[in-house]
């Protein structure tokens, strides 16, 4: 079994007002509540009280014209932490109140399958209610993770996300078969996923269309298309263009609720 330690982005977990022992941290997190959690801002989820696991490190280097990564201080790090996966766990149990929700979130967290796995399983045997959410660009597959977790929230990356100085980004941003091992796990488990797809342009519908093609077992409301932006303003400019196209094929459209909350804050 792994017993080893899981690399996180600055925030770690959050938003959280008590260590592993239970003690009172001494300042409030970012979000400013005197308790731990906040809002799910994204996904079939959008609204519902979370705590969120950041993992540092990604296999893509996302950057859209206009817009670069929304986490990219966690998917190219340059402040970490390690911790072990038992205080990790210990941590997030301290911090559920009467929240049952926890999203493991990067970066992209697959690239530490074995640790996520084990936390997931702690999770559950520690506290049988939590829902674990796993969010992946959907480029990586892990049977141990996807066992533990009840929605896999997978982010397909389009060709508009590619960096101008290409890094090999266009080679690995998209693999079908990995999401098509997704949906049919899910469908043959009772568990759940979802579709979430950034639209930066016109093209992008295209795009979506065609992936969605070469794959099945998937519903329109699986398919949920969110608006480019980093900043509230960005996702206002972009919403009615991103809600066109979802009403237009049936599928859902994604507002960023933390965005509107909280702004482009890390750690809420």
């Amino acid at each position: 079994m792994f017993t080893g330690n899981l690399l996180l982005a600055k925030d770690g977990v959050f938003p959280v007002t008590r260590d592993g022992e239970g003690h009172p941290l001494s300042s409030l997190p970012a979000s400013g509540f005197p308790f731990p959690g906040t809002i799910q801002g994204e996904g079939k989820l959008a609204g519902v009280p979370s705590l969120f696991v950041r993992l540092a490190g990604c296999n893509l280097h996302c950057a859209w014209e206009g817009s670069g990564c929304d986490t990219a201080y966690a998917a190219q790090p340059e402040e970490t932490r390690s911790l072990p996966v038992e205080e990790i766990a210990r941590v997030v149990i301290r911090n559920l109140d009467r929240t049952r929700h926890v999203v493991i979130t990067g970066g992209e967290p697959l690239l530490q399958a074995q640790g996520v796995a084990m936390l997931c399983r702690l999770l559950k045997e520690r506290q049988s209610l939590v829902h674990v959410t796993i969010e992946s660009n959907a480029t990586l597959y892990d049977e141990e993770v996807t066992a533990v977790t009840d929605l896999a929230s997978l982010s397909p990356k389009l060709s508009s996300s590619a960096p101008a100085s290409d890094t090999g980004h266009h080679v690995t941003r998209l693999r079908p078969e990995v999401i098509q091992r997704y949906i049919a796990r899910a469908r043959h488990h009772g568990t759940d996923f979802q579709l979430k797809f950034v639209l930066a342009r016109e093209e992008d519908e295209r795009e979506i269309q065609e992936l969605l093609a070469a794959l099945h077992g998937w519903e329109n409301e699986d398919v949920l298309i969110m608006p480019l932006g980093t900043t509230p303003d960005m996702v206002r400019r972009n919403a009615l263009r991103a809600a066109g196209v979802a009403i237009k094929n049936g599928w859902r459209y994604c507002d960023r609720l933390h965005l509107a909350l909280f702004g482009n804050k890390e750690g809420t």
